[in-house]
């Protein structure tokens, strides 16, 4: 079935992709393929004073996936608690540049149920349609 809205509610460790029409949603789960992968560094800096950050560089398969199965949705709301939101957008601009013009909002929401995550996007993509001429 063809959705014309798509939302995914993204952190480091999943993403949930759906796909929603009036009256169907179709729903997955991605995860990244090492999730709970952390790099440590020993405290104070190196010789020319750079101090690491401490955290694993970003999963690109990960956002890669995600970019995939958010494929055939005509507009495209990406939500999450932190900074995953902001970096599968780069990703989009960067890797799928035709995809960027379908992402119309990026918004923070920390953990909501699926239930809770339909209702906010049918409610954002209804007040965003209204606002087209």
């Amino acid at each position: 079935m063809s959705h014309y809205h798509a939302v995914v509610w993204i952190d480091h460790a999943e993403a949930h992709v759906m796909h929603i029409s009036p009256d169907d949603v179709e729903s997955s789960v991605l995860r990244p393929a090492n999730p709970h992968h952390k790099l440590h560094h020993k405290r104070g800096t190196d010789k020319g004073g750079a101090v690491g950050s401490g955290r694993s560089p970003e999963d690109q398969h990960f956002y890669h996936d995600v970019v995939e199965a958010l494929k055939g949705a005509q507009e495209i709301l990406v939500v999450g608690p932190a900074n995953a939101k902001l970096n599968l957008v780069k990703h989009i601009h960067t890797h799928d540049p035709q995809m960027s013009d379908k992402v119309i909002g990026v918004e923070s929401i920390d953990h909501p149920s699926d239930g809770q995550l339909v209702a906010y996007a049918r409610k954002y993509f209804t007040a965003a349609d209204r606002m087209r001429p």
